[in-house]
């Protein structure tokens, strides 16, 4: 098979092409000859070194592929064999072929294609946890998406519109048309304006989704109404650019976060919540997980979630993958492609107003 190494901590170069050997599926596994898998920021910092979860060196990383279940291990119904599926895997989704658990692959319908399949597990169950179960969104709820040209800002929007919220979104200028357009309601220009400036004399947030972390946490939750809630999913400003930040900017960004603030009798005295979600740390979960994301696959046949993919790049240039993360050029996904994999983004989803909304007691 092929894989995707990363042999050492660094820039884009250390990114190698190389063969390996084909994997088994063991008792209870499967085995899916992957046709595109999806690229994270986490797979960014695990490159340069920063990314506390990444396995050992040398290590292929990706969290997420769409393919065809070609191998069944021991106890698994042979029917499975054949079947398009869509999975969250614990790294090495950067490889042609990938052993999961059953339990984590969830069949993928025909009218689904490889290249939007994989751009759904990780922002779709991310953007689950955080507006589904830790705060579900309410009619009218001023919900705040920091980074909301990313996979997950996309894929929070089309959730926030299910249940009637007020999307709120931070983005540099050049991403306002498109965001504007496919749903929400107010734009940020984050490169230019400080969000807590432009917030501060407006109606409190019921729900803020920040990857950012350091100071945007602060900023954050003084912006917060009562009962409102913070929820963490990462910490991109440790990163920078796609070398790795040094010593001193990492440190400031870990000082900025406001310790004091999370303790709980500060949350307390806030009435306000602050939580997190890290998919990286959900694999005893596999059936919860893996039933959120057969619940967002329904919701795509039915024309509520509607993954955007920025670009498709081929499997051997998975350098251009991570550039376009590392730059912000992205307005929704990037995913890496296998050599005979077509993808084309016509006919792309109608605007949020044509989504059915569900209401917060569904």
């Amino acid at each position: 098979m092929k894989q995707i190494v990363i042999p050492r901590h660094g820039d884009l170069d250390v990114l190698e092409l190389r063969e390996s050997p084909d994997p088994e599926p063991s008792a209870g596994e499967v085995r899916i000859a992957v046709q595109a898998s999806g690229v994270n920021f986490a797979d960014l910092m695990a490159r340069q070194g920063i990314y506390p979860d990444a396995p050992p060196l040398p290590m292929v990383v990706g969290y997420e592929v769409a393919g065809v279940i070609d191998r069944v291990g021991e106890g698994v119904d042979a029917s499975w064999e054949g079947v398009p599926v869509l999975a969250m895997t614990r790294f090495k989704g950067y490889s042609s072929h990938v052993v999961v658990p059953v339990e984590q692959a969830v069949r993928r319908p025909e009218t689904l294609d490889p290249v939007t399949a994989a751009s759904i597990p990780v922002t779709g169950v991310t953007s689950w946890m955080m507006l589904e179960e830790i705060r579900r969104v309410r009619e009218g709820d001023r919900v705040l998406v920091h980074s909301a040209g990313g996979g997950v800002g996309l894929m929070a929007l089309d959730l926030i519109k299910r249940r009637g919220g007020i999307a709120i979104g931070t983005a540099s200028a050049s991403k306002h048309a498109f965001l504007k357009e496919r749903g929400y309601d107010q734009l940020i220009d984050y490169r230019n304006e400080d969000f807590e400036e432009v917030l501060r004399d407006d109606p409190p947030l019921d729900c803020i989704l920040d990857p950012i972390g350091g100071d945007s946490w602060a900023k954050g939750l003084r912006l917060l109404s009562p009962a409102g809630a913070l929820i963490c999913f990462g910490f991109s400003s440790r990163s920078g650019g796609s070398q790795k930040p040094g010593v001193f900017k990492q440190l400031s960004e870990v000082l900025a976060v406001p310790w004091m603030k999370f303790n709980p009798v500060s949350l307390m005295h806030g009435n306000q919540v602050v939580g997190g979600v890290n998919m990286g740390r959900m694999w005893g979960e596999r059936e919860r997980v893996s039933g959120w994301l057969a619940s967002l696959v329904e919701l795509w046949e039915h024309g509520v979630i509607r993954p955007k993919i920025h670009a498709a790049v081929p499997f051997v240039e998975p350098a251009e993958a991570h550039r376009i993360l590392h730059d912000r050029e992205n307005l929704g996904k990037v995913i890496l492609v296998q050599d005979g994999v077509t993808w084309s983004p016509e006919g792309e989803p109608p605007p949020a107003a044509a989504a059915p909304r569900a209401s917060s007691e569904e």
